[in-house]
């Protein structure tokens, strides 16, 4: 695992977010942009991204396998986190906070902060595995994610189309079709342009992301980003003790070092910011929703290297 790079990749994404906090303070990035930026990052540069860290692995069995071990590790994961997250937030007494505090403990923002930091960590190998992972990620995020949010709501309903039709499903259908065309086509690759221009819309991912991020935070005051015990929770659980939990239970459970800090750095991952856009959308604490991405996102610059580090030391014991 390369900390070096982990620790370059959070110094610059530290500093996007306080150019995206600037520029939301300037009014550069108002509401209206944010939810443009948003919609830009969702619908084009995110399944860019996805299949870019697809494809760009060279076709090999072993490569396959390794997506698809990814995906059944990413199930476990999420449901292991579904349970802790419901158990941890039965005693929040208003209904809205909790389903935004349960969704959050569960979906982290694996898919624009999540692949260039596995990649800082791994190499090609971890943009590769996170990219799989946002096939599970999506699937749940319109399935149980969707599930949190209808409780004791009769407007809000799951779809079969929304399950397996979706921005994240779809292009990791697509990257992985053309990923496995050499196992059937031999000597096949893709056109040096359809590679560069997939890499330049990917690379939007994150710096606007983190400029969306730093944005929100410049709306919302020191009391409302650092004020709330109920973020504090969301947070110690969120960026602490659930991915440290899990590396214990891998480490005795004997899975190898790279599957556990892998593990781990996925769940170490601030909120996704899906959870507030769908708090605005289904009017869920949409505010409180919007306060649990940014300070997350904040407080896991500092949180994440430390976290992994200590993860790195468990693995040796």
């Amino acid at each position: 695992m390369n900390f070096s790079a982990l620790l370059t990749t959070i110094a610059t994404l530290f500093v996007m977010l306080i150019v995206g906090y600037i520029a939301g303070k300037l009014k550069i990035i108002d509401e209206v942009a944010s939810k443009k930026l948003s919609s830009l990052i969702l619908k084009i540069s995110q399944p860019a991204l996805i299949v870019y860290s697809i494809v760009k692995m060279q076709y090999s069995a072993e490569n396959l396998k390794l997506g698809l071990q990814t995906i059944l590790l990413c199930f476990i994961l999420h449901f292991f986190l579904a349970g802790l997250a419901f158990l941890a937030c039965l005693k929040i007494k208003t209904l809205d906070e909790r389903k935004i505090l349960e969704f959050s403990m569960i979906f982290g923002n694996t898919g624009f902060i999540g692949i260039p930091i596995m990649e800082s960590l791994f190499g090609d190998v971890g943009a590769f595995m996170a990219a799989f992972n946002m096939v599970v990620f999506n699937t749940l995020l319109w399935t149980l994610g969707l599930s949190i949010f209808a409780r004791k709501r009769d407007d809000i309903k799951l779809t079969v189309k929304q399950v397996l039709i979706n921005k994240g499903t779809v292009p990791s259908v697509i990257g992985i079709a053309i990923f496995v065309i050499p196992a059937f086509w031999s000597g096949f690759k893709l056109p040096a342009f359809a590679l560069s221009s997939l890499s330049y819309v990917a690379s939007l991912c994150t710096p606007v992301s983190m400029f969306i991020i730093g944005a929100l935070l410049s709306r919302r005051t020191a009391k409302q980003i650092f004020g709330s015990p109920k973020v504090y929770y969301l947070s110690l659980f969120k960026l602490i003790v659930s991915p440290l939990l899990i590396c214990v239970i891998m480490k005795l459970l004997g899975f190898d070092q790279m599957w556990i800090l892998f593990s781990v750095a996925l769940t170490c991952m601030p909120t996704a910011t899906s959870v507030s856009m769908l708090g605005e959308v289904y009017d869920v604490a949409p505010g409180f929703s919007a306060q649990g991405v940014g300070t997350t996102s904040l407080l896991s610059i500092a949180t994440m290297p430390c976290i992994l580090w200590l993860a790195q030391k468990i693995i040796e014991l």
